[in-house]
């Protein structure tokens, strides 16, 4: 049989198994419920300024000192970076009765951050110029996975005009947040109570968070001397960055103290009105001059959270390759961040666990590693 290896999620690890596997020979397709490639990466641009670069709404950073898939694959798709920028003093916000202290911090006091130009969906947009046309196939939602008594794998999915598809599969690559998995994703027969305990376990990356980016004319607070980058303990966002581009406007994005209940319960107006608010107090009265606020909650991204994905982590979670054993061994292998165990949570991991999902392809084909 010459059935293609189906790949779940157009996201960074999908499409990077797509690709890899592509290149092989080997031939898939890759089945995504959004409407857009990239999953939780997602670079917007200022709707009132197109021309201007775009704002990262899911992962930001990478770390080439550390980090080798990433930096390697930027260097081969041969994408422009830069440094993130952090010169000057940052703020540490502590109470709303008291101005925020300014703190002078030493030289590269932590590792290089390293942006893209263009956001991170750059490095999606190059990935998938890489696969053949026809092989990503958007809105398209897998529902179910079954094995029959010989061992062939047929994926079912609901397609956006109300129409089921079924597919033949040689394997299956998992390239969802396990928790999306276990609870969007049904099994016959039925995945072994260890597996399915062990991907409720795994709380899926960014999503209790949500990020807000207020885009200015010009990057003001370096004025000041201040790098933009702020803690706060009040406040709603609780770590801030400067987000602007390399030219042509200023941008700050923060993360969210607030859980996402909270946020749920105000609304996204009145969370930007916060948001401002904030800046204000932080950044002075410059910071009302907001040109646009992109606001972007993964905590109302169904395709990403689950009700278990509300509470806020208090710690990093401990992610890793849930442990297939029994039917289903050889016919599902997961991938994405959360199963990476060394570098969960980040680009890295994502691009990691594809590589892996990959070897073990090439393994079941008796392919060349």
């Amino acid at each position: 049989m010459n059935d293609p290896v189906v790949i779940v999620g157009a996201g960074l690890s999908g499409l990077r198994a797509a690709s890899l596997l592509t290149a092989r020979g080997i031939k898939c397709m890759v089945l995504e419920s959004r409407d857009r490639v990239g999953g939780r990466v997602l670079s917007a641009s200022d709707p009132n300024r197109p021309d201007l670069d775009k704002f990262d709404l899911g992962p930001t950073w990478f770390w080439p000192q550390y980090e080798r898939a990433i930096t390697n694959l930027v260097k081969e798709l041969n994408l422009d970076t830069f440094v993130q920028y952090n010169q000057g003093a940052m703020l540490s916000e502590r109470s709303l009765s008291e101005p925020p202290e300014r703190h002078v911090l030493p030289d590269n006091p932590y590792s290089t951050s390293i942006r893209l130009a263009g956001g991170v969906q750059s490095l999606i947009v190059a990935i998938a110029d890489t696969i053949p046309p026809g092989v990503v196939e958007l809105e398209t939602r897998v529902t179910a996975i079954r094995q029959d008594e010989a061992g062939a794998i047929t994926v079912e999915a609901d397609l956006a005009d109300g129409k089921q598809k079924q597919v033949s599969a040689s394997a299956v690559i998992l390239g969802l947040p396990p928790r999306i998995v276990a609870r969007h994703i049904e099994f016959s027969p039925s995945l072994p109570p260890s597996i399915i305990a062990d991907l409720r376990s795994k709380p899926t990356w960014m999503a209790g968070q949500a990020k807000a980016v207020a885009i200015y004319d010009r990057p003001f607070w370096r004025d000041s001397g201040l790098s933009g980058f702020v803690s706060s303990w009040v406040g709603p966002l609780q770590e801030i960055h400067d987000a602007s581009p390399e030219i042509g406007s200023g941008a700050l994005f923060g993360f969210f103290g607030m859980p996402a209940s909270t946020r749920r319960k105000l609304g996204e107006d009145k969370v930007e009105e916060l948001v401002i608010d904030q800046l204000v107090r932080l950044f002075g009265t410059s910071a009302q001059n907001v040109k646009t606020i992109l606001y972007k909650d993964w905590a109302n991204d169904s395709d990403t959270a689950v009700e278990e994905d509300m509470t806020p982590l208090r710690e990093f979670p401990s992610y890793g390759q849930p442990p297939i054993v029994g039917e289903w061994e050889k016919k599902i292998i997961f991938a994405g961040t959360e199963t990476n165990s060394q570098f969960g949570g980040h680009l890295e991991g994502a691009l990691l666990s594809a590589e892996q999902a990959v070897v073990e392809i090439l393994e079941l084909k008796n392919k060349p590693l």
